[in-house]
């Protein structure tokens, strides 16, 4: 029997349980890292365009017109070059972060997982599925949100999981310390992954989150060996209904990954893949979302007084007793947050709340002002 964590968000509800909200004011959620906006026209006239198709199975493999999208992608926007053998489509992230690590680690005993804390859950979940010893590497302010491991720990370890962009600090790498990892990656014989699921997110053309793709290539790793990334067009492209992301790096792993993955049973429906073939291939669609994001930002500086990340839409705030700021601010102004212990062990996250920016900017400025208000009146 595993004995999986509560997520974060069924946490928030058991939170929140009690608490009646002001009633003045319509419910505000700023939790979950969902973009509330339409899904393009364009991709959305490609899924209806393509129904036929749902009497076909899709191959686990997924399509190679998919494969193709995704490999421009990945050229385009990062300048590597993957062949068909360096990637595989794939559900989404979430899966890929799930089983994987059950793939890579399957009859290791003492299996060890190294991972960012706070951090996404499925991690957390995965390490558990497959009963590996977790090392946390701490992201605290004090250390600018950078993770890092000892010799002892890069030596014991089999998986280490990346996440830059990050997810909740928002925090980005730079490319001498991804190509460290990479270096290291090689030097102690562990795989490395990167979940790069918010790399499109950015607000500056001269500073775009890099890829740990770029990094592999940087340190003369052309092969990408013991290095994977993992992207998604979620965010990207407002399409989390969409389920279309991908693996890619170390041709070697990714061999046997999928022999393992014909098992699974997580092909994409062939009309989601031509959608998503689609938004893989387009970027002005995203350059509007990035212009949005970047805006909320704008507000969020001006109204909250904060500094505009490189990358994500989300805040990570510090707060006082971020379990009770919580509660006060449901009551009084009807705006749920994520506390940030929540997303993160061993006292690292407390003190701080998660803001997701993902409403329009109408709508943002409005709520960020009564969150303002709120602050104003919690300090006194």
């Amino acid at each position: 029997m595993h004995n999986f964590e509560k997520y974060p968000f069924e946490r928030l509800n058991e939170l929140l349980e009690n608490v009646t909200p002001n009633s003045n004011y319509e419910l505000s959620s700023l939790t979950i890292g969902e973009p509330q906006f339409n899904t393009p026209d364009f991709i959305q006239e490609e899924l209806q365009n393509t129904t036929s198709l749902l009497n076909k199975y899709p191959k686990s493999s997924g399509e190679e017109f998919l494969r193709v999208a995704m490999r421009n992608f990945i050229s385009k926007r990062f300048n590597v070059e993957v062949n068909n053998e360096e990637i595989i489509p794939t559900f989404g992230t979430r899966e890929v972060l799930f089983n994987f690590p059950q793939f890579l680690l399957f009859g290791k005993d003492d299996a060890v997982i190294a991972y960012p804390n706070p951090f996404y859950q499925i991690y957390e979940g995965a390490a558990i599925a497959c009963a590996a010893k977790v090392i946390h590497m701490d992201m605290t302010k004090e250390n600018d949100f950078l993770v890092s491991l000892t010799e002892d720990q890069m030596k014991a370890a089999d998986l280490v999981i990346l996440n830059y962009p990050s997810n909740p600090t928002s925090a980005t790498i730079s490319k001498q310390e991804l190509t460290t990892w990479v270096q290291n990656a090689l030097k102690y014989d562990f795989v490395l992954i990167n979940d790069e699921c918010y790399s499109e997110l950015y607000f500056d053309e001269s500073n775009k989150p890099l890829s740990l793709l770029e990094a592999c290539v940087e340190a003369g790793n052309d092969t990408f060996k013991n290095c994977l990334v993992l992207n998604s067009i979620s965010k990207r492209s407002s399409a989390p209904g969409l389920r279309s992301g991908f693996i890619s790096g170390d041709a070697k792993i990714l061999k046997e990954y999928m022999k393992y993955r014909t098992y699974v049973g997580c092909a994409l429906p062939i009309p989601l893949q031509k959608s998503a073939a689609i938004a893989w291939n387009d970027e002005k669609h995203v350059e509007t979302f990035r212009r949005t994001y970047k805006e909320n930002f704008q507000i969020a500086k001006e109204v909250l007084n904060i500094d505009i990340p490189n990358a994500t839409f989300y805040i990570w705030l510090e707060v006082e007793d971020e379990l009770k700021f919580t509660q006060e601010l449901y009551k009084e102004e009807n705006i749920k947050v994520l506390p940030g212990s929540f997303l993160g062990r061993n006292g690292i996250g407390k003190n701080y709340i998660r803001i997701a920016l993902v409403e329009n900017n109408d709508k943002t400025r409005e709520v960020l002002t009564r969150l303002k208000k709120f602050i104003d009146g919690y300090k006194v």
